[in-house]
């Protein structure tokens, strides 16, 4: 049975996920309606690195929900890029949408050390060693 602490975890980061997607969707309207850019190749990277993250994000959390090593590792390094974009946007005074963004990354980092989450989280996903 799957730990509760490990799905709030996935469910943080799939929702993280979302989030970047609906950024991305916004940003590529914007881009296709018209806004003004200093460099379109680099609005366009900047789109494409939104969409890449977002399914990276998404990878993550189903991966995490069955339970593979590695994604601990990847959904902690997710929690801590967030976390140093919620700090600044949390004394730049945007409270909400810093709030928003710091408490389901420190609830996740916590969780993702809870004990029952690591011994849950511990597929490497191979069958049978190859030597």
């Amino acid at each position: 049975m799957r730990p509760t602490a490990l799905v709030i975890v996935a469910l943080v980061v799939a929702a993280e996920a979302a989030a970047l997607l609906a950024a991305a969707a916004w940003y590529g309207y914007q881009l296709v309606s018209g806004s003004p850019v200093l460099s379109f190749g680099g609005a366009v990277f900047t789109l494409v690195l939104l969409l890449a993250f977002a399914g990276w994000l998404f990878a993550v959390a189903v991966f995490l929900y069955r339970g593979y090593r590695w994604t601990r590792a990847a959904a902690l390094v997710a929690q801590l890029f967030v976390l140093t974009i919620g700090f600044p946007t949390l004394s730049g005074g945007l409270v909400v949408a810093g709030l928003a963004m710091l408490l389901p990354a420190i609830t996740a980092i916590v969780l993702l050390f809870h004990s029952k989450v690591i011994s849950y989280a511990s597929r490497t996903g191979g069958t049978t060693p190859a030597l």
